[in-house]
């Protein structure tokens, strides 16, 4: 799905029927450029991973929220967000970020292995989405330089279930674009026959009661979030998920990015409205004795 001004509805309709999506003019191209910018001295520091799944003529790494400001206008995007939140708000409280990564192919680097981001986790699948991945191109993604391959239609539980996939459809497009697929999209970088390395940022959002693959509050300590807006700060894992999920001595860790906080703190509920009502009939049954 391409368009110069986007449509959430059609945007989230493409993504549920096919398992992916491509919205174009989704950031502005001077935003992608300065990110670009910003990120090149750690592109040129980081050594090549280490084994054929990350690729071993790639480069990846983490904590771009601290390394420039303009990674925020990828993770809070509205039209991203609301895609996001529509498809994964049904299985859980608050969505969290799970991963912000940077990722430079070089020439020469093999087509990866096609894979299921939602498998790092063990749960059962089919019954609902765990993350929706974002890929944003610092550079044009062509079939040469190892854009990303998607199978389309390989998603949920009747697209698990087929012995065969189809053909992937290699997802082109320039900079300023928003390639998103679901959790359980079969996906794998191309090859890059080209002359050139190719850049993207990935950006994923998981349900958020899992533990995300990016350790969010190693990759951005109290120190460096207190500088984050409120909404940032809960994608990174300050608010609670309840029922009482990722507390800090019983209370939501927004706590931890105060000016001040006190020496002692007391537990406060942090309950579903389903476990809020069953606590209410459950105390007028028995009579409330405080």
């Amino acid at each position: 799905m391409t368009a110069d001004q986007p449509s959430n509805k059609s945007a989230t309709e493409t993504l549920l029927r096919d398992g992916y999506c491509i919205i174009e003019n989704a950031l502005p191209l001077e935003i992608i450029q300065a990110l670009n910018i910003d990120l090149e001295p750690a592109f040129a520091a980081t050594p090549l991973c280490q084994g054929r799944f990350y690729g071993e003529k790639t480069r990846r790494f983490g904590g771009l929220l601290k390394r420039s400001r303009h990674a925020q206008a990828l993770v809070l995007n509205p039209i991203i967000m609301d895609l996001v939140e529509t498809v994964l708000k049904p299985a859980c409280d608050r969505i969290q970020l799970n991963v912000m990564q940077a990722i430079e192919i070089l020439p020469g680097e093999a087509q990866q292995l096609p894979h299921r981001d939602h498998d790092m986790w063990q749960g059962a699948k089919g019954a609902h989405e765990y993350l929706v991945n974002v890929i944003w191109p610092l550079d044009p993604f062509t079939r040469e330089n190892g854009a990303t391959q998607i199978y389309p239609g390989s998603h949920g539980a009747a697209g698990m279930a087929k012995a065969v996939q189809d053909d992937p459809a290699v997802a082109a497009c320039p900079p300023g674009s928003a390639i998103c697929f679901l959790g359980s999209t079969a996906h794998g970088a191309g090859a890059n026959i080209s002359s050139m390395a190719r850049r993207g940022i990935v950006v994923g959002y998981c349900l958020g009661w899992l533990k995300p693959y990016e350790n969010q509050w190693l990759a951005y300590p109290p120190d460096v979030a207190k500088s984050f807006s409120p909404e940032l700060a809960a994608l990174v894992g300050y608010a609670q998920h309840r029922p009482n999920l990722g507390n800090y001595e019983g209370q939501c860790p927004s706590i931890l990015l105060r000016d001040k906080m006190p020496d002692k703190i007391g537990a406060i509920d942090a309950l579903r409205p389903d476990q809020e009502a069953m606590l209410a009939d459950y105390l007028e049954a028995v009579g409330d004795r405080r």
